[in-house]
């Protein structure tokens, strides 16, 4: 009872508001959540708890592990301290079951979710943005999961501009990192510009209070960039997933005193280490400048251009080169029909031509597509996601779209579950049409090669502008952006040096050779990219 009454006093307010479960000698509350977004249409999900008080001191973090590393306990853990709630309280509250945690199949999801703590008992408004947890070989863009919602929260009514803390969750005991955390901190750390390493901290869970070496030796050989302390060694902090569970105070006739104080004794070690790494965490969160998201906007802008610069690139290349086949069967049948070219006399021959259509998209790759009505490209594709404003579509820039020709105002666009493909198909001209199509030209058939040979040579002139647009993303990039090496970038690369080997731009192609050596060399491989993500 009087632990009841403590409880009421200390915590009343809470409580009332709150489902309780009992869990052995200790209660647990299920916080309700004072605001609940699961609007499908958004790229994040939305929960609160409070209102946001203005006046007070916030933090936003970025929270990114593995499945199973104990996400969901360490967010209820944050919650817990921000409470003020001691061991001896007896009391657990969540925002989330921690059962999630220990049934990873059940906790994947593809959305982020955002965390607003604004507790009256806590002296600091807390945001935390948590990344889909990653551990199944699905095979997903689950980066750009992260990569859209961090854009679409900097421009919404929240506006979340900056960050003070990314957060690497990694299990204490990993003697290695995995391939797919490997990845997504490499994803992660491509989102943001090369002043936020030093924002970057490695929480450590399931941990028995010793210095992870084996954990850090991996973190080490992944070059994962993180803050560093005065001894330039990477700053951590250590939690143990066990501070929730109850002490076993139920006695049988094989009760062992001796071990039931060791136990209890373990509970509280667990308890003690956990609150300290968050004291720890808190007072980094204090002292470290926040970043802004307006570089990471930059970046994020950059790479939406690049990948639909690039796709869009394929397209364009594909129609010159069917238009340069196109060209050579003219040209062969001008030739074949010397005679009559001369004579001025009318003949038949035939020639493959293409044309662009409008298919229904294949769902598989992507839901939908910005596409242009007057160019007729696919502009955003794939990757288009949740924004219907075309405005805000993150290929258009001052409301004029950056990648297809003729760079058209955003209303000439429309987003929808269809995209631009080429067919080609048999057809049969004459030389009559031939002339009567470039009837301003004079000189017989010589003109109408010359005149079809300009027009290749302006396709071609598209084609060099496009790939030194991409070249001029990737540059960028490696100006400001934290990693260069990820996966957005290995995957199409290729693609890039070979279009700039065929414009004569032997030099930008050293470049890219090189930045793929180099992920190369630091990733160890691209292997483990191509296994989940390049099938």
């Amino acid at each position: 009872m009087a632990s009841s009454l403590q409880e009421l006093s200390k915590f009343g307010e809470i409580i009332k508001k709150s489902k309780s479960f009992e869990d052995g000698n200790i209660t647990r509350y299920q916080l309700q959540k004072m605001m609940d977004s699961t609007d499908q249409s958004q790229s994040y999900e939305k929960i609160y708890l409070g209102e946001r008080n203005q006046q007070k001191p916030y933090k936003n973090i970025l929270l990114v592990g593995e499945t199973g590393t104990g996400k969901t306990t360490l967010i209820n853990t944050m919650i817990n301290y921000m409470l003020g709630v001691q061991r001896e309280d007896k009391v657990w509250f969540e925002i989330t079951d921690d059962q999630s945690d220990r049934n990873s199949a059940h906790s994947q999801t593809s959305r982020v979710t955002v965390y607003g703590f604004y507790l009256q008992e806590s002296k600091t408004d807390l945001t935390i943005i948590d990344t889909p947890g990653y551990g199944d070989t699905r095979g997903d863009d689950l980066d750009k999961d992260i990569a859209v919602s961090l854009l679409n929260l900097s421009k919404s009514a929240e506006g979340i501009h900056e960050i003070h803390a990314v957060c690497l969750v990694i299990k204490a005991s990993q003697n290695r990192l995995s391939d797919r955390q490997k990845y997504i901190f490499d994803a992660v750390q491509s989102l943001f510009g090369k002043d936020i390493s030093e924002n970057i901290v490695l929480l450590f869970t399931h941990s028995d209070g010793m210095r992870p070496k084996n954990a850090l030796t991996a973190v080490k050989e992944a070059k994962i960039k993180c803050a560093v302390n005065d001894k330039k060694q990477p700053v951590f902090f250590l939690f143990n997933n066990r501070q929730s569970e109850p002490a076993d105070e139920e006695h049988d006739e094989d009760y062992d005193e001796e071990y039931d104080e060791e136990n209890k004794q373990r509970l509280d070690q667990s308890w003690n280490l956990s609150f300290k790494g968050m004291i720890g965490l808190f007072e980094f969160l204090d002292t470290i400048k926040p970043k802004s998201l307006e570089m990471t906007r930059d970046v994020l802008q950059k790479r939406q251009q690049l990948e639909a610069n690039i796709s869009n690139l394929r397209l364009r290349v594909q129609m010159m080169e069917l238009k340069q086949k196109e060209l050579k069967q003219t040209q062969e049948a001008l030739e074949q029909n010397k005679k009559d070219v001369i004579a001025n006399k009318n003949f038949e021959y035939e020639v493959e031509v293409s044309d662009k259509v409008i298919v229904d998209i294949d769902h598989t790759k992507a839901s939908k597509a910005t596409c242009c009505n007057v160019c007729k490209e696919n502009c955003h594709y794939p990757g288009c996601w949740w924004v219907s404003n075309l405005a805000w579509c993150e290929v258009m820039k001052n409301n004029y779209c950056t990648v297809c020709t003729n760079k058209c105002h955003y209303s000439k666009h429309v987003k929808e579950a269809k995209i631009y493909q080429i067919k080609t198909k048999k057809e049969k001209r004459s030389f009559k049409d031939l002339k009567k199509k470039y009837k301003d030209n004079i000189g017989g058939g010589v003109s109408l090669v010359k005149k079809l040979n300009e027009e290749l040579q302006e396709l071609e002139k598209e084609k060099i502008k496009l790939v030194i647009e991409a070249f001029d993303c990737v540059e960028t990039l490696e100006k400001i952006a934290l990693n260069t090496d990820s996966l957005f970038l290995v995957q199409h690369i290729d693609v890039l040096i070979e279009k700039l080997k065929e414009i004569n731009e032997p030099e930008k192609a050293s470049t890219l050779e090189n930045i793929k050596k180099r992920a190369g060399e630091e990733k160890h491989g691209v292997d483990y990219i191509k296994r989940f993500f390049l099938k």
